[in-house]
């Protein structure tokens, strides 16, 4: 099975409400008690070491801050949101409502909702995994209420003068003397006077259906025109550590909204979480994210700060100046995957793109499944899971970035549900829904994999062999010049080589669902002379199944490698000895 990872970072992300379900009624818009709901409970030992033998280091735990909901929870002190204003039955994880306590739906005995959150955190860190949450920063629920904020803690609006449209220590932005309208389409009962902007920036008191209506702005001290009503970091900062940054902060007078979430991270981090996956961060400034990123790291340096970015423009000041450790790789990696997968375009875009990222290629998070995305082998994507284990294997190993699967996407999870909001080819984040090709994992909470098909379980293995193999060393290009010099050798494969003087690896991977390739893989000289590898044979066995050997033949310096690859295979293959010389 390869050497368990102890270096790569490998983010599980789960949407902890559908984890343990096992109800499989899935019923279009069915409530809570037709379709049912997972709970903290749910990730048991067992399934947490499960996930650990897969190869996971960090679990990010989607959905368990208390957002808005349909579900009645008065008996327990909690009001009800406005349907009106809640997307789906089981609400969006993004329209938070209150940010210092859970969603009551994940606990067995809601009154103790907090103590088995904490309860997961203590068994997640049992079985040596980390704990990642949501923070979302540019909004919350339309109708934000925090009733478990700690004694002397103000919430988002309690203190705003509503009767302009911006302060630099109001929260929320306002359209004074207007009251909220619902958008058009949108039925029901709400009442909010005077009308905040919603979420994605709208402006306009009656936002459209396709504006985050269930959601409101919060004001950073961006002033309605643009212009920042803060001080701005020198540039010479970007090359500064953390702690300068949380120094050049703590005489600094800053706008109320980044006081509040700083205090937010600082209270889940004295909780135990090791870090958090921030939302649509830059529709918020970066020097928030160096306030805020600086004070997590002065307490707790080994914090895993990830951020949602898709602007490649805004890559390195959000690294740099924002003190991010991860961004997506979306825009870029992904697309360019997901393009050769889907539509069978060239494998020659991969490698500018990592030419372009040398320099930030190792904070860049790679996925092929998030709760944004469309699943793998939804028709709309890859069509069967299969397909994608190419793009998954170059995804994994083009550099020492953290990878990231989506739950149920290691057993080809299809999404072809109708949950309600929204429609099939993405798991549902806003309705109570059963996951079928997860649960057959799950298996009645035995989480073996009991029920699984020969296909699902083979795919499992696959992904519990690729992310348990630990592959080091610096990315070196090899398609362009195979490209170029070698016969066979096409844009339906890519290759490079991962290493260092101590070890060397060879990945290729064909994206051809039918066609067989051979051809003799050319190891540049450089390559060779920065691994010093003597001229002679050199044995080479493919690390993922131990099952395909070949040599490596080096002649004044130079190296060719026979290569035979099936359909969608990918070949790992470790220079392992010299044979002769």
């Amino acid at each position: 099975m390869g050497v368990m990872n102890d270096n790569k970072i490998v983010v599980y992300q789960v949407l902890t409400r559908l984890f343990g379900n096992t109800n499989t009624t899935n019923k279009p818009w069915g409530t809570i008690e037709e379709n049912g709901v997972g709970k903290f409970a749910d990730f048991t030992t067992k399934a947490l070491e499960e996930l650990k033998a897969l190869g996971v280091t960090h679990i990010w735990f989607t959905g368990v801050l208390h957002h808005a909901l349909t579900t009645d929870y008065t008996a327990y002190g909690i009001s009800n949101d406005f349907p009106a204003v809640v997307k789906g039955r089981a609400g969006s994880p993004y329209a938070i409502k209150d940010y210092y306590t859970v969603n009551p739906d994940l606990a067995d005995d809601p009154t103790q909702r907090l103590e088995e959150w904490e309860a997961l955190i203590a068994r997640t860190h049992q079985c040596g995994l980390k704990v990642i949450m949501d923070i979302v920063p540019n909004h919350v629920a339309r109708r934000y209420e925090s009733i478990a904020k700690p004694e002397g803690t103000r919430g988002f609006g309690e203190d705003d003068d509503t009767t302009v449209q911006y302060a630099v220590n109001n929260n929320f932005y306002y359209n004074p003397n207007e009251a909220f309208q619902l958008p058009e389409g949108i039925y029901g009962e709400y009442h909010e006077f005077p009308a905040k902007w919603t979420g994605n920036g709208a402006r306009a008191s009656k936002p459209d259906r396709n504006d985050w209506y269930e959601t409101v702005k919060l004001n950073y001290g961006v002033r309605p025109d643009g212009t920042k009503d803060f001080i701005e970091l020198p540039a010479s900062f970007e090359n500064e550590d953390t702690e300068a940054h949380y120094y050049f902060w703590a005489d600094k007078t800053v706008p109320d909204t980044w006081r509040k979430f700083k205090d937010i991270a600082l209270y889940w981090l004295g909780k135990g979480v090791d870090g958090f996956r921030y939302d649509m961060a830059e529709m918020v400034p970066v020097e928030f994210w160096s306030y805020l990123n600086s004070a997590i790291k002065h307490q707790n340096p080994k914090a895993f700060l990830l951020a949602e970015v898709y602007n490649p423009n805004e890559y390195r000041p959000y690294l740099h100046l924002g003190k991010m450790d991860y961004l997506y790789d979306k825009v870029q990696l992904y697309d360019t995957l997901r393009n050769i997968v889907t539509h069978g375009h060239s494998t020659d875009a991969i490698a500018p793109i990592q030419h372009n990222l040398a320099d930030i290629a190792h904070r860049m998070l790679h996925f092929l499944e998030n709760h944004d995305e469309q699943r793998i082998a939804s028709p709309e994507f890859a069509g069967y899971a299969e397909k994608a284990k190419p793009a998954m294997t170059v995804s994994t190993f083009i550099s020492e970035s953290p990878v990231m699967l989506y739950f149920g996407q290691e057993v080809g999870e299809k999404a072809a549900e109708v949950a309600g909001f929204g429609s099939p080819s993405r798991t549902s984040i806003f309705d109570y829904i059963g996951v079928p090709a997860h649960q057959r994992w799950v298996n009645n909470k035995c989480f073996d994999g009991g029920q699984l098909s020969e296909a699902e379980r083979s795919l499992r293995n696959f992904y519990q062999r690729l992310l348990n193999l630990k592959v080091n060393g610096a990315y070196i290009d090899l398609h362009q010049y195979n490209r170029q010099h070698t016969e066979y050798y096409n844009d339906r494969v890519y290759s490079f080589a991962r290493g260092n003087e101590d070890e060397q690896w060879v990945i290729v991977s064909n994206f051809s669902e039918h066609d067989y390739f051979g051809f003799d893989l050319q190891l540049p000289a450089y390559l060779l002379g920065s691994w010093f590898l003597n001229d002679g044979t050199y044995t080479l066995t493919d690390a993922l199944y131990n099952e395909k050997h070949t040599t490596l033949q080096i002649v004044n310096g130079k190296g060719r490698l026979r290569v035979d690859i099936a359909p969608l295979e990918s070949l790992i293959f470790k220079i392992s000895k010299l044979v002769d010389s």
